[in-house]
């Protein structure tokens, strides 16, 4: 998967990791891409409420990280070494939203590029 909408992300990413480093909060990581994606023009949804369907019930309680450009689901930590469900949770998000593609941005690793991991239905 490479398109111009994850591109620009993964840029905005690296540009935020490049000027705050590892060792911060998720939620500082969070407020910093969100302002540096719009200073790049890239419509953002913060803390999106989705529902996951289980045998015809709807089951709420669920949050996205951000929506990009209603394309992109990007989901964003900071540790310094990722829980292996991390992925899963990406897909699962995506399965849950109706979205095709993800990206889990992982701020904790010393290299930002380390961190970026691409996904797609």
């Amino acid at each position: 998967m490479s398109d111009e909408v994850t591109e620009r992300i993964i840029g905005a990413a690296i540009e935020v990791h490049r000027i705050l480093g590892p060792g911060l909060l998720e939620s500082i990581y969070e407020e910093a891409l969100c302002h540096e994606l719009s200073l790049r023009g890239l419509p953002i949804r913060r803390q999106v409420d989705i529902v996951v369907r289980y045998k015809e019930k709807n089951i709420s309680g669920q949050r996205l990280d951000l929506i990009v450009a209603d394309e992109v689901v990007v989901e964003l930590k900071s540790q310094h070494k990722l829980p292996e469900v991390a992925a899963a949770q990406v897909l699962s998000y995506l399965k849950a939203s109706g979205m095709k593609r993800g990206l889990l941005v992982n701020f904790g690793q010393q290299k930002l590029t380390d961190g970026i991991k691409r996904f797609s239905l």
